[in-house]
């Protein structure tokens, strides 16, 4: 199924959401496969309502995440398997994250030492592909969100 096609069934059986506008993505770095699924898999288990993405490494024409967005995940194949609401977004700067938002992330531990260490790693290889220097404090884009379908 397109997503595309998955976007218009959702609406079908959804006909409160009147909305055509969405994003699709896949979590974790692009090309991951294995990583994508695991996410994939938390959110559809309920464990993974939130992610945070590094605010500096959105491109110009790119919009932030917003109260009421609509996104279908997508597996490590760029298929589409649900669709979530983003219920919250704040923008706080790496150190100030706090331990609820990185237990909320659903990943590994839970705890917020593990993931300043992952999201670290994760940011500075992001950061350095796009040819721009790390930021210890970045300002990170806290995002919470629900299952829908």
């Amino acid at each position: 199924m397109t997503i595309a096609d998955y976007w218009t069934h959702f609406r079908a059986i959804h006909p409160a959401v009147t909305t055509d506008t969405y994003e699709a993505f896949s979590l974790g770095a692009e090309g991951d496969v294995t990583t994508a699924n695991h996410l994939v898999a938390l959110i559809k288990d309920g464990i993974k309502t939130a992610t945070s993405s590094a605010r500096d490494l959105y491109g110009p024409d790119e919009s932030l995440p917003q109260v009421g967005d609509y996104g279908i995940i997508l597996d490590g194949h760029h298929q589409p398997v649900c669709v979530v609401e983003t219920i919250a977004v704040t923008t706080v700067p790496f150190s100030q994250v706090t331990a609820e938002h990185a237990y909320h992330e659903g990943e590994g531990s839970r705890t917020l030492a593990e993931w300043r260490q992952v999201h670290q790693a994760f940011f500075q290889a992001a950061y350095a592909a796009m040819g721009r220097p790390y930021d210890a404090d970045c300002p990170c884009i806290c995002e919470t969100y629900r299952v829908i379908n």
